[in-house]
């Protein structure tokens, strides 16, 4: 018998400090992700060109290709800037897209002082992909997230 009870799979939950003010670190973040977020990924159709995220509400995060060609990554769903946004994360464990079971992105941008913000990010919804998909999925993430913040507060304090 199956049980009824539905699945949660924990959030992953990262947190990082950089050495720039709250504003700055959300627009290197957000509409300059294209210049710190790695060019390199499994299953694409090409080399990433650039990556871009559309500043509002409805706006996609995708990918350029080298060839062109453009894939959704995910969508924005709550834009607060400076202090937040939140975004669809349409990747599954095996890095195809499925818009439609996508797991969601929280980062918040966190003043620590004139010069310096403390970012705090929840990639979580992860039972949308089901418990093996969704665990896989957990699993890429929460070791995949230190690195990209750390590409991220490189840029940040360039």
């Amino acid at each position: 018998m199956n049980d009824p009870r539905p699945i949660t799979i924990a959030p992953v939950r990262k947190s990082i400090r950089v050495n720039t003010r709250q504003a700055r670190a959300f627009e290197v973040f957000t509409e300059g992700l294209g210049r710190w977020w790695p060019r390199h990924g499994n299953n694409r159709p090409a080399p990433i060109k650039t990556v871009i995220l559309e500043p509002r509400v409805g706006g996609r995060w995708y990918e350029v290709y080298e060839d062109g060609s453009e894939q959704t990554v995910g969508a924005i769903l709550t834009w607060e800037p400076p202090h937040r946004f939140v975004m669809s994360w349409e990747y599954t464990c095996v890095w195809k897209i499925e818009s439609d079971v996508g797991s969601e992105v929280e980062v918040l941008f966190i003043p620590e002082g004139a010069e310096a913000t403390r970012i705090e990010l929840e990639h979580r919804l992860f039972e949308r992909l089901g418990l093996e998909g969704g665990t896989k999925t957990r699993e890429s993430v929460n070791g995949g997230w230190p690195a990209m913040l750390e590409l991220f507060k490189a840029e940040a304090e360039r």
